[in-house]
């Protein structure tokens, strides 16, 4: 079969974590080369396994993808090592549940931060280079709450994935003319030793492996998705 991401360069945030692991694997295994950031030494571990079984496609940064300069050296770096970058996958993210009365600010700047301000610091700093091949492909993680009217007792989650579902929206129509696309994906609750650890007693029978979830964006980095563009897609088993 042909790898459909081959000659592709991709840069995927949170790519150390369970569902980023996945994207990372699966747009490898589909041939392009990888770049990925980290932040703490013990996030690196997990991606050992992917890095020997992918013949170096794979690439590590230590980067916080979270402050411009940060974000701009790392998008720096991957360019000048590469001459270029086709492929931004923003699947970095956290999650914080309360009460608004008994959010603090701190969590709330923290849901922006890891949830909207990387994506568009990210998407921000790679664009030019997708310009100026006229191709590109960015890939944004939104969640149920942004596509519905918000969810009690996740007020700052949800306000920030409703950015990152506001901001793929605005960038498509914004670079549509570019060849680029800008889509979302909106997963259910996704299978990972963390939602189970939280959710001991939760019915996993309808939650999505990630890597389900990375084929779709697998489909929607290739040139296969040329006419998809401004798109959430709903990920759910009902």
């Amino acid at each position: 079969m042909p790898e459909t991401l081959r000659g592709r360069v991709a840069l995927v945030t949170g790519g150390t974590g369970a569902l980023g692991r996945a994207v990372v694997a699966a747009f490898a295994d589909e041939g392009a080369i990888v770049h990925v950031p980290w932040l703490r030494a013990r996030e690196v571990s997990g991606l050992k396994p992917y890095l020997e079984a992918t013949d170096g496609r794979v690439h590590l940064h230590q980067a916080d993808v979270t402050a411009p300069g940060p974000v701009t050296r790392l998008v720096e770096d991957v360019t000048a090592a590469e001459g270029r970058l086709d492929i931004l996958a923003n699947v970095v993210g956290g999650f914080a549940a309360g009460a608004l009365v008994e959010t603090d600010p701190i969590t709330w700047q923290k849901m922006l931060a890891l949830n909207a301000t990387s994506a568009f610091l990210c998407t921000r700093a790679a664009v030019p280079h997708m310009q100026r091949r006229q191709w590109g492909r960015v890939i944004n993680v939104a969640a149920g709450p942004a596509l519905e009217r918000g969810a009690g007792g996740m007020s700052a989650y949800a306000a920030s994935k409703a950015a990152v579902l506001n901001l793929t929206y605005s960038l498509s129509e914004e670079l549509v003319r570019d060849g680029i696309t800008v889509n979302a994906i909106v997963p259910s609750t996704i299978d990972t030793h963390a939602n189970r650890a939280a959710m001991p007693k939760a019915d996993v029978s309808t939650w999505l492996a990630p890597q389900e979830i990375a084929r779709v964006m697998v489909f929607l980095a290739s040139e296969d998705a040329a006419i998809v563009t401004g798109s959430a897609i709903a990920l759910s088993r009902g």
